[in-house]
């Protein structure tokens, strides 16, 4: 026992696992930088010793060559940016407007956009195309025209925005104008012009119901006047009706009565050729 030192077993059981640890450590470390998961919704762009791959990690897990490759995450999911834009109408108004645009970057387009314009694509491409957009479209209309016309102008500054943004990869999945704003000038204008045409549709529809009710007055009067037409025609039918019966009741004998009843009780003087002769009812009797 007196050969034997507990410490200098330790030591070599030590020394013996130092290696074995090393090992495993490395090796970790190795496989950290071999393994590469790319999120939801994303994409992975490979490089090569600095050079951009034109393929690209799907979403999930993935190997790579550790110290020799390296990925950059490019999402693809729809980003929303609202932007703040000057522009000036058709009629030297200056518009300050608020757009909100809903984009992603197609998934065929992240190792492209990486390469050629990289992680800052939005500063880069994205804000200055809308403002270019918002400033080319505004120019054609009048302020009064970006009011009434709001969702048109929408539309056309949408098409001008993809056709600038489409070639790098990034797609226009909403365009929206949250809001207009003008000089004051403009908007005291606008307000006038309103009142005044409020002023004058109630005047127009004040006049149109003293139109009608001054031709229902007059409605009324021509059916009054057509009764007591109606009616004093109908009084003098019935008493034609009522002459013409009178009329037809009349024969011979009533003729005949009424005038025995109209007699004065002298006799006609009758008149000859001859002589004249007068009758008399009394003279026989005096004879």
């Amino acid at each position: 026992m007196e050969g034997f030192n507990p410490v200098n077993k330790v030591n070599s059981k030590v020394k013996k696992i130092i290696p074995i640890v090393a090992v495993i450590i490395v090796i970790a470390i190795i496989a950290s930088f071999s393994i590469v998961i790319v999120p939801a919704g994303s994409t992975g762009v490979v490089m090569t010793l600095g050079k951009v791959s034109d393929n690209v990690m799907q979403e999930g897990l993935h190997f790579k060559v550790p110290f020799v490759q390296n990925v950059a995450i490019i999402s693809n999911k729809i980003q929303k940016q609202e932007v703040q834009a000057n522009a000036v109408s058709k009629d030297l108004q200056t518009v300050e407007s608020e757009i909100a645009v809903n984009y992603r970057v197609g998934l065929d387009s992240s190792a492209n956009i990486y390469k050629n314009i990289g992680e800052r694509y939005e500063e880069i491409v994205l804000l200055p195309a809308v403002q270019e957009s918002m400033k080319s479209v505004s120019a054609k209309y009048t302020a009064e025209e970006l009011i009434t016309l709001r969702a048109q102008v929408g539309e056309e500054i949408k098409s001008s925005l993809e056709e600038k943004v489409s070639e790098y990869g990034i797609v226009i999945e909403k365009f929206s104008i949250v809001n207009f704003d003008f000089s004051e000038e403009f908007n005291e204008a606008i307000e006038a012009k309103q009142v005044a045409e409020q002023n004058l549709i109630k005047t127009k529809t004040e006049q149109e119901q003293a139109i009608v009710i001054a031709e229902a007055e007059a409605q009324k009067k021509l059916i009054a006047a057509q009764a007591e037409a109606d009616a004093i025609t109908a009084k003098a039918q019935a008493q034609a009706d009522a002459n013409k019966l009178l009329a037809e009741s009349l024969n011979d004998n009533v003729v005949e009565y009424e005038k025995i009843q109209k007699w004065d009780g002298k006799l006609p003087t009758v008149t000859g050729s001859d002589a004249l002769i007068s009758f008399d009812p009394n003279q026989n009797e005096e004879e």
